[in-house]
């Protein structure tokens, strides 16, 4: 296999599913020998979320205060500004996962700075403004070859498209990721004042897509009968405005008379290191994921290889690679299965069993094969020689 150098462009150096995909992948891609550099806008200049064992490159980026167009326009154009010069895109292979790298190797492209690109789509959103519809829009149109994580988004791509994409699937690092408790593990428990239990642990936020107020229409039935109960929204690293949404779950909570702060009924933790996540996983009775829409799913697996059970939708892309027994599924719209399903998860026989067969499946998904799957779009798009500048 020749190696190559590969240039994985992300929209951010926050801890969000695609971000992690990219560090990831681009370190299993260098333990099989790529040297592969993950890239992002960095206007905190604190660098990724986590350490990585691979090259990465804070792009110099800058705060935006304003619209989601002015945001993204800005972070399109840092990119063409840091891949003005030959050097910065001294790359065989260029690979962006997300709209922003799209646009800003699409305008590469087009100029004949580079030769083409790969797109991994992770999901597609619905976005009410045009610019931003265009220009996800145009990062997937004008991309060389395209992957998905998931059957569901291929599909998706050939029969609103008419494209067809490659399955990369996804992978779990299990060195990290681990069911055997740590000393971490009681100091997290302070930090945030997490009590005996049942803990519900949601990760993405409150967001619309991840279905939080789903999840917390759930989780009030389920505080109704165990008052000990709390839930944890974790993460919500987002350049998509979620305001509106987040009041409205405020709103719910206030409804449902839940607290929400340290020590509370519901604690936000806001985004959280990838060292500190696998002691809230653990410290987790279980993982509730019963989301709208997905791209996979990335932290069902990292759960579930903690020995947490999950509870996710009875859809695609969880039933792609969960089987009807690695986890317990649930009507996303339907409040009162999902309390009944985390009800469920606290039974001990069911959750032996879930634990069980969740630690199998995470067992079988690595980010080696994932990189693997990378080859063959990337050997395609290395075989066209770069224009000189």
């Amino acid at each position: 296999m020749k190696s190559l150098r590969v240039a994985i462009l992300t929209h951010s150096t926050n801890p969000r599913g695609g971000v992690a995909h990219g560090l990831a992948l681009a370190e299993a891609l260098c333990a099989l020998g790529h040297e592969a550099v993950v890239h992002a806008p960095d206007p905190s200049g604190r660098g990724f979320f986590r350490e990585a064992a691979c090259p990465t490159v804070s792009v110099a980026a800058r705060p935006v205060v304003g619209s989601t167009v002015a945001l993204v326009r800005t972070r399109i154009d840092e990119y063409l500004r840091h891949f003005a010069t030959p050097a910065a895109r001294d790359f065989d292979v260029f690979h962006a996962h997300d709209g922003i790298g799209g646009n800003a190797l699409a305008t590469l492209t087009r100029r004949r700075l580079i030769p083409g690109f790969v797109r991994t789509v992770h999901h597609v959103d619905r976005f009410a403004d045009p610019v931003l519809a265009d220009w996800q829009e145009r990062s997937i149109r004008e991309a060389g070859r395209l992957l998905c994580v998931s059957r569901l988004w291929a599909d998706w791509l050939r029969d609103e498209r008419g494209t067809e994409a490659g399955i990369v699937g996804n992978g779990v690092d299990l060195s990290v990721y681990r069911e055997a408790p740590a000393e971490a593990d009681a100091a997290l428990r302070d930090r945030w004042g997490l009590g005996p239990g049942p803990l519900v642990l949601s990760v993405g936020g409150f967001e619309e897509r991840k279905n939080t107020l789903g999840i917390i229409a759930g989780f009030a039935r389920l505080h109704a009968r165990f008052p000990n109960a709390q839930l944890v929204v974790a993460g919500g690293a987002s350049l998509l405005d979620h305001a509106a949404y987040r009041a409205r779950c405020r709103a719910a909570l206030d409804a449902a008379g839940l607290t929400l702060g340290p020590g509370a009924a519901v604690i936000e933790t806001g985004p959280v290191p990838q060292d500190a996540m696998p002691a809230l996983y653990r410290s987790a009775d279980l993982l509730a994921f019963p989301s709208w829409t997905e791209g996979f799913g990335l932290c069902v697996l990292e759960a579930m290889a903690c020995g947490t059970p999950a509870i996710v939708s009875d859809r695609a892309p969880f039933t792609e690679y969960l089987a009807p027994t690695d986890a317990l599924f649930v009507d996303p719209a339907a409040p009162d299965a999902l309390a009944d399903a985390m009800a469920a998860a606290l039974v001990p026989e069911i959750r032996a069993r879930l634990r069980a067969a969740g630690r199998a499946r995470a067992a079988t998904l690595s980010w080696r094969a994932c990189a693997e799957r990378h080859h063959a779009a990337y050997t395609a798009c290395a075989r066209r020689q770069p224009i000189p500048a």
